[in-house]
């Protein structure tokens, strides 16, 4: 048994964060935070003209866009059509996946900011049951960053030995230990004074 397209179109507009229905002009318009995104025409009223169809929200780039693609598809409403709203056709060539997308692009410029960034997330969540995934790994992102920082981190330890850069920080050059050595003054043993320092006493006698 075929889907009715109305209950086909109400569930993909009710599955989006707060959205109601309410009857409005005689058809079931949808509508978040009391603002309208979509509206349902059917095909005996004059909303319809003879095909059932629903109004999407829309910008008039989208609407030029998609009319010049497949008018056969899609159409101008009346009343809101100049507001660049684009009219989809429901029935056996209902393209609904661009459908789904023409509501979620209407819900998105009706909804506050707070309503459609949650229903961003959901959508870059739902591949992963629930976890943000790293693009082309299909693992949770969060698993797939401390698995690599913990590879680098052992390489790291693998290269460098243990102790390797304490060594290095006592080892001098060969340059300065010499020149450390020679301004080092030796030690007059049973005086604790240096010889250089006794140099220096005599001379300064010899002098008075």
């Amino acid at each position: 048994m075929p889907v009715n397209p109305l209950d086909r179109l109400r569930e993909m507009c009710l599955a989006l964060p707060e959205v109601h229905e309410v009857e409005a002009w005689g058809e079931p318009t949808f509508r978040v935070k009391g603002k309208i995104f979509a509206m349902h025409a059917r095909a005996d009223s004059h909303h319809g003209s003879g095909r059932e169809g629903v109004w999407c929200k829309a910008k008039p780039v989208t609407q030029d866009m998609m009319l010049r693609a497949e008018p056969e598809r899609y159409f101008s409403p009346p009343y809101v059509g100049p507001k660049g709203w684009v009219g989809v056709w429901l029935g056996r060539n209902t393209d609904w996946a661009a459908l789904e997308d023409l509501l979620r692009d209407g819900y998105r410029m009706t909804a506050p900011k707070r309503l459609f960034t949650r229903m961003d997330s959901a959508e870059v969540e739902a591949p992963s049951r629930g976890k943000t995934t790293k693009s082309g790994t299909g693992k949770p992102a969060t698993k797939v960053a401390t698995k690599t920082a913990t590879k680098t981190a052992t390489k790291t330890a693998t290269k460098t030995p243990a102790g390797a850069t304490r060594k290095t920080a006592q080892k001098k050059p060969l340059a300065v230990r010499k020149k450390t050595a020679s301004n080092v003054a030796r030690t007059t043993p049973g005086t604790g004074r240096s010889k250089t320092a006794s140099k220096g006493t005599r001379r300064a006698r010899k002098q008075k």
